[in-house]
C-alpha cells in the first residue's frame, strides 16, 4: 500500500517542492491550508488541478494554533509521515508579530507531536521539523555545524528552537521517530516577494522594463548561505527515510552578502553596480550611465541583524549523500528569468 505523508504549510515554497517530490515517489499527499478570504495555493495548482494525482493529493483547512483541529487532521489522515514546514517565517515581522510567531511556530510543533503521542502513533508516524539557521544567531563560528551554540536574536529565531528542543524531547521521551532538518537559507521563483531575494530579483526586473526606477533594502552587508529550495526539499525527503531519526544542517558552505546577490541580479540584465556613500547613505550606481539603482531604507532593519551564517551540512552528505545541486548563479538565473517572463507577459 502507498505510504502517506502530511504536509503543514504545503502552499508555502518548500512545501510546493516537497509535495512534487513526494508524489514523484507514489507517496499519498495531504496538505495543510489555512482559511483565508483569498485564495493562496497558486505554488500547488499545478498539482491539485492535475488528473494524474487526482487520487494521490489532498488539502484541508487547518491551522497551528488550533491543536483540536490537529489531532483530528492526523487522526482521520492517519499519515506515516508528518512533515511540519508551517511558520510565520518573515524574520523582521516576527519582530511585529511576536507573540503570534512563538504560538504557530513554537506552540504548532508541540500540537502535532502531542497529537502523535495522544492518538498512540509513535511508533507508526515519523516526523520531520523544519528548523532554522537563524536558531544560531550571530554565532562566533564561522562554519556553523550541529554542536555549534545556539544564539537566536529574533523572535523567529527563539520560537524556531524550541520547536527544535521540543521535537528531540520527544524524541527521546515517547521514542517517536522525530528528525530536524536546519536549513540555511534557501530560495527559488516561489519565494514569497517580502524575502529579500525575491524582492531583489523582482525590483531588477521591474527597472528593466522601467516599472521602477530603483530598489531600497536593509543591511547591504548580511551574509547569508544560500542555496535552492528544490535541493533542500529532497533533503527533507531523505531525512525522514533514514532509519533513526536525527537532527541535520542542510547547506551549501558558501555565503554571499545581500550586495553581491544584488550586483549578480543586475549583472544578469547587463548592468554594472559600483557602490558610493556608506551606511545608510550608501546606493548603488549603474557604472554605465550613473543613475542611482540601489538604496538603502532604514525601516528594513531588524531590531537585531544576523550578521554571518554559513553551515556545514557534511553529515547529510556522509549519511545520506546529500549534495545542493544548484549554485548561486544558477539560483539567481532562475530567478531572474522568471520574474522578466512573469513582467514581460505583463507588458
Amino acid at each position: 500500500m502507498s505510504k502517506i505523508a502530511l504536509i503543514t504549510g504545503i502552499t508555502g515554497q518548500d512545501g510546493s517542492y516537497l509535495a512534487e517530490i513526494l508524489l514523484e515517489k507514489k507517496i499519498i499527499v495531504h496538505g495543510l491550508v489555512r482559511r483565508s478570504s483569498l485564495i493562496k495555493t497558486d505554488r500547488i495548482d499545478n498539482l491539485y488541478y492535475n488528473p494524474k494525482y487526482k487520487s494521490k493529493f489532498f488539502l484541508h483547512y487547518g491551522d497551528m494554533t488550533d491543536g483540536l483541529n490537529l489531532v483530528s487532521l492526523v487522526k482521520k489522515i492517519n499519515p506515516d509521515y508528518i512533515f511540519n514546514l508551517a511558520a510565520q517565517s518573515h524574520v523582521q515581522v516576527s519582530f511585529e508579530t511576536p507573540e503570534y510567531t512563538a504560538n504557530a511556530d513554537g506552540l504548532g510543533t508541540l500540537r502535532l507531536l502531542e497529537a502523535i503521542r495522544i492518538l498512540s502513533k509513535t511508533k507508526k508516524i515519523k516526523f520531520y521539523q523544519a528548523s532554522t539557521s537563524e536558531m544560531f544567531g550571530n554565532s562566533e563560528k564561522s562554519l556553523i555545524n550541529e554542536n555549534t551554540k545556539f544564539e537566536p536574536v529574533s523572535p523567529y529565531g527563539s520560537a524556531k528552537l524550541y520547536s527544535y528542543w521540543i521535537t528531540r524531547n520527544y524524541r527521546d521521551a515517547y521514542g517517536i521517530y522525530a528528525s530536524n532538518g536546519i536549513l540555511f537559507n534557501h530560495e527559488s521563483p516561489r519565494r514569497g516577494e517580502t524575502f529579500v531575494t525575491r524582492k531583489v530579483a523582482r525590483a531588477v526586473s521591474e527597472i528593466y522594463f522601467n516599472k521602477s526606477k530603483y530598489l531600497v533594502v536593509g543591511n547591504l552587508n548580511a551574509k547569508r548561505d544560500w542555496g535552492h529550495a528544490r535541493d533542500y526539499a529532497f533533503g527533507m525527503y531523505q531525512i525522514i527515510c533514514q532509519k533513526k531519526p536525527a537532527d541535520y544542517i542542510l547547506s551549501t558552505g558558501k555565503n554571499y552578502t545581500v550586495r553581491k546577490f544584488i550586483e549578480k541580479c543586475f549583472k544578469f540584465i547587463n548592468i554594472k553596480i559600483v557602490w558610493k556613500g556608506k551606511g545608510l547613505k550608501e546606493v548603488g550606481i549603474n557604472k554605465k550611465n550613473k543613475k542611482v539603482l540601489v538604496k538603502v531604507g532604514k525601516r528594513f532593519f531588524r531590531p537585531n541583524e544576523v550578521h554571518d551564517l554559513r553551515g556545514d551540512s557534511s553529515k547529510a552528505k556522509k549519511a545520506f549523500g546529500w549534495n545542493p545541486n544548484t549554485s548561486i548563479d544558477d539560483l539567481i538565473k532562475e530567478m531572474m528569468v522568471e520574474e522578466l517572463k512573469t513582467l514581460g507577459r505583463e507588458n
